[in-house]
């Protein structure tokens, strides 16, 4: 894949990652309410998820997938529920003032964090367009050969925890300026509402 193409495809994956949409609210509503703890294992699930989604891609899997419409619905749906059961838990949290340090979470083990965050990405509608309608406009996937996979690859795999990163660092920066019981209940309550609200864009898209 020539330098050009890669640098096309690196600037339009790295705008469709940072526009909002349910993914990033997931990011930034859980790192509002429960700082950087399990921020990798949460964006490792989203990192699996869309190279999942240019594997299936890339492969010539695109009609298949259009095809499969039950699993599809069956993980869209998973996803909106998960997303629904972390609105609930942020509704519901004591409004524990942050330290000035992370607290140890052990609202989720990272297994839990990660496989929300894979069927989220699976569900994504952004996700899939993305890779399903937008990728092979700015890659010719009938010539991409090995070499060209990987370097993709490679470009997902920086380029999409850098940015989530950078949501989650922000997200919890913010959540400092907190400091009273109050404050953090009525953050804990609005972020689960915007939780609340991306499992709806994605059941009904």
């Amino acid at each position: 894949m020539s330098f050009y193409g890669l640098l096309i495809f690196s600037s339009v994956y790295l705008l469709a990652v940072a526009t909002p949409g349910p993914g990033v609210a997931a990011v930034i509503a859980r790192s509002l309410a429960r700082g950087s703890q399990g921020a990798v294992a949460f964006i490792a699930g989203f990192l699996i998820g869309d190279l999942i989604w240019f594997a299936v891609a890339a492969t010539g899997l695109a009609a298949l997938a259009q095809t499969a419409q039950m699993v599809f619905v069956v993980i869209k749906y998973a996803g909106a529920i998960y997303l629904l059961y972390l609105a609930y838990r942020l509704w519901t949290a004591p409004p524990a003032v942050a330290p000035e340090h992370d607290p140890v979470d052990t609202g989720q083990k990272p297994l839990q964090l990660f496989l929300g965050s894979l069927a989220l990405t699976l569900a994504n509608p952004k996700t899939a367009i993305f890779f399903l309608a937008l990728l092979p406009t700015v890659v010719r996937l009938e010539e991409l050969t090995v070499v060209g996979f990987l370097e993709i690859v490679a470009v997902i795999s920086v380029v999409l925890p850098f940015v989530l990163g950078g949501y989650v660092f922000l997200a919890a920066r913010a959540r400092r300026m907190f400091k009273s019981e109050r404050a953090v209940r009525t953050i804990n309550r609005s972020t689960g509402a915007a939780m609340a609200c991306a499992a709806v864009a994605v059941a009904t898209r």
